[in-house]
């Protein structure tokens, strides 16, 4: 490929120190820029390039289009330089590349300027970045003329980063980045990658140590595990552009009817005639949306659908916070399943996790060679339950990334809700620890202020820019002020899942009716606390794994029994304060407990019983949504009375639960004995006729059918404090709800 100015390219020696070269034929060069691309130096014009297996390279004057230069191989791993004639200052240019019989025209990376601005890294740094993965991971962008992908990523303690992929034949010395000081970010412009290319970053850490390749932070497309490269996305960034759609959706507030199908999408239905693989986005915009509306939710609340390795921690070890798991499809898929969903009126919640992350080595852990997002000491950086590594809080480019991984659901797939994993194990530095085995905070406290003022600020930065948008924690001990503002000294969270009542009342249910009367407590217990926090009452996947078996297998009694005690227990949570939840499964008395790896036991509904159950939770979500004095009033005292709460011997309770209008009660009864009661007296506010509008005996759920022939009217007999009351037939292990006849 000789030069067409005819002039030897050789004539100025090039002054390269042979050390530089070594390093860039090695893959070891820090600093890739000062050494390739195209340079003014000792008066002339030079360009290196770096191209293993090439031929002959020559320089392409990218405005004329024709060759201007011919550099010569100076190396045999296949590095180039030369001198173009006749030129002092840098233009833009292009490098034609013979490989063989192949010859190809490309952009030089190292022809670019700095892609990030100032203003970013410093952003980024402070922590206070609104959208990082705008900016950070590998995004698609277009600087002059050429189309391609800009890659950075943070790893300020590496001695070199390098972009491999199938698009350099994975070697690692073919496109090493540009460090960004003081910021520790590495970038660099690649020219003509396409959308769905694989990529990963080959690093040498900070003791000189080449680790394992790993996979982008920022990463917002995967393949399908278990292989873990990171894919370039085709979906671009919408970021603050994003809009929500125009369709009515469910809202998730404190004065509405909230009632959450909780799914795993890998398990929920697979496709048993292929493979038993599980469905796809589409399959499942198709199958499940349906299923959740004709069940009467209002919510889809989906597990971890971030992708992770191993599928038997149901996406809660997550390795890619901001990539939708490959496992269902692509993001663009995803985010077309939660347009249908909202079409339909649907909400959807997504469940998050920033407590902690897996030890993978393609992963997050010693990232560049050191412990950049996890703490050092052990005593901080591994969660002794799960083995995993904990985020180190303090510092702000880990709170970024966090921080922004949560707006990025919201923003770029608009998402209803979040509901934010193991808030618990974030807020105490002892969380599940031995004595000595934990550090004090700066105050000797036991209190993990960073992570507090993590969630403080996820909360508070969320409220401000989507306020339409619910935050939700799983948080499991008596914290003060989980969904109380941040300016009320609360942590801001919309709702907090009520951990206690779901633990004493399963742990009721479990004990043999016959001595449910000496555990009376567990089952009213939570009343005491029941306005503390908004609460939301889940029946949770962690009630169905571990050994715990289902909800159906923790009933006692017989057959008849097990399932007379589900409905009444299920009838009981939709009457109780409280936003309500269920698992998959739970809605038709899945017997067997859930397996991450199979299909719910969808062949149940072919038996009466279990189709009686699934009848029963279409009916309660139903008058739940209908019947104001179920939900307007679930934070506020007045919206709820005991009428009886101290039968003991007998098992029973009733609660009033009101709306805001006058009229508006509810009367719920329960009998949590298989004794039939009859002429059981309940004082009631209001004279003249009740009508049975729910009885969990029923026949079309499975029942007996033993109840009050519709409706039973007030006489005028004292009970409870009352001068009216009910004489009442109690169904054997059953709940009833009445309500004043109009």
């Amino acid at each position: 490929m000789p030069s067409k100015s005819g002039t030897s390219t050789r004539s100025t020696p090039d002054p390269l120190a042979i050390a530089d070269v070594d390093a860039i034929v090695r893959g070891e060069h820090g600093d890739p820029f000062a050494v390739l691309g195209m340079f003014t130096h000792a008066d002339a014009l030079r360009v290196r390039a770096f191209l293993p297996g090439a031929d002959e390279v020559g320089v392409i004057d990218a405005r004329r289009g024709r060759v201007v230069a011919t550099l010569d191989r100076i190396r045999d791993e296949g590095f180039f330089a030369g001198v173009v004639p006749r030129r002092r200052q840098p233009f833009d240019y292009r490098l034609r590349v013979r490989w063989g019989d192949r010859v190809a025209e490309l952009d030089d990376p190292y022809r670019f300027g700095p892609i990030l601005g100032e203003t970013d890294l410093w952003l980024f740094n402070e922590g206070t970045h609104l959208r990082p993965y705008e900016r950070l991971g590998a995004v698609a962008a277009t600087v002059g003329e050429a189309l391609g992908v800009s890659f950075a990523v943070w790893a300020p303690n590496a001695r070199r980063v390098s972009v491999v992929g199938d698009f350099n034949d994975w070697d690692e010395r073919r496109h090493p980045m540009r460090r960004r000081l003081p910021s520790g970010v590495w970038e660099l412009f690649i020219p003509g990658i396409a959308p769905g290319s694989r990529y990963k970053y080959s690093l040498i850490g900070a003791d000189g140590v080449r680790g394992p390749w790993r996979a982008d932070p920022f990463a917002r497309r995967t393949e399908h595990p278990p292989a873990n490269a990171s894919v370039v996305p085709a979906m671009p960034v919408l970021g603050a552009a994003a809009t929500p759609d125009p369709y009515p959706r469910a809202p998730i507030a404190i004065d509405a009817p909230v009632s959450i199908y909780e799914v795993h999408p890998a398990s929920w239905r697979r496709v048993v005639e292929e493979g038993d693989r599980p469905m796809n986005w589409d399959e499942l915009g198709d199958r499940l949306i349906d299923y959740t509306l004709d069940m009467g939710f209002t919510h889809l609340e989906l597990l971890p659908i971030t992708e992770h390795p191993f599928g038997g921690s149901w996406g809660y070890q997550p390795t890619g916070l901001y990539a939708p798991t490959a496992r269902h499809g692509s993001p663009e898929g995803f985010r077309h399943f939660i347009t249908r969903c909202h079409e339909a009126g649907l909400g959807v919640l997504v469940d998050w996790v920033p407590a902690h992350f897996p030890s993978d080595t393609f992963a997050l852990a010693r990232f560049d060679g050191t412990h950049l997002y996890e703490h050092a000491d052990p005593r901080e950086g591994v969660h002794p339950d799960w083995d995993t590594l904990i985020y180190n809080y303090g510092r702000s480019e880990v709170a970024n990334f966090l921080l922004g991984s949560a707006r990025f659901w919201v923003e770029e797939f608009d998402i209803d809700g979040l509901r934010v994993d193991a808030v618990a194990s974030m807020l105490y530095r002892d969380y599940s620890r031995e004595a000595g085995r934990w550090l004090p905070n700066v105050h000797g406290g036991r209190e993990n202020l960073e992570a507090i003022a993590l969630l403080r600020r996820l909360n508070e930065t969320m409220g401000a820019s989507h306020p339409r948008t619910a935050t939700i924690a799983e948080e499991s001990t008596a914290w003060p002020g989980v969904s109380r503002p941040v300016s009320a000294g609360g942590l801001g969270f919309h709702f907090k899942w009520n951990m206690g009542w779901m633990n004493d009342t399963l742990r009721y249910m479990r004990r043999d009716p016959s001595h449910r009367r000496y555990h009376h407590d567990e089952l009213t217990f939570g009343m005491i606390y029941a306005f503390d926090e908004n609460f939301i009452l889940p029946l949770s996947h962690d009630e169905v794994v571990h050994g715990k078996g289902s909800l159906i297998g923790r009933m006692p009694g017989d057959r008849w029994q097990k399932f007379a005690n589900l409905r009444l227990y299920l009838s009981f949570m939709y009457a109780h304060p409280g936003k309500k939840l269920l698992f998959m499964g739970g809605e038709f008395a899945q017997i067997r407990e859930w397996n991450h790896d199979r299909s719910l036991d969808w062949h149940l509904l072919g038996e009466d019983p279990h189709r009686g159950v699934q009848t029963l939770v279409r009916e309660l979500n139903r008058q739940y949504r209908a019947t104001p004095a179920l939900h307007v009033l679930d934070a506020e005292r007045g919206g709820f009375e005991w009428i009886c709460s101290d039968d003991r011997e007998r098992s029973v309770i009733a609660f009033l639960r009101r709306g805001r209008e006058p009229g508006e009660e509810l009367l719920a009864v329960c009998n949590f004995t298989p004794v039939p009661r009859q002429g059981y007296r309940v004082g009631v506010p209001h004279p003249g006729r009740w009508r049975e509008c729910l009885n969990s005996d029923s026949g079309y759920y499975g029942g007996s059918n033993v109840g009050n022939d519709g409706e039973v009217t007030a006489e005028a007999v004292p009970a409870h404090g009352r001068p009216q009351s009910l004489a009442l037939t109690l169904p054997p292990l059953a709940t009833i709800w009445l309500r004043p006849a109009r």
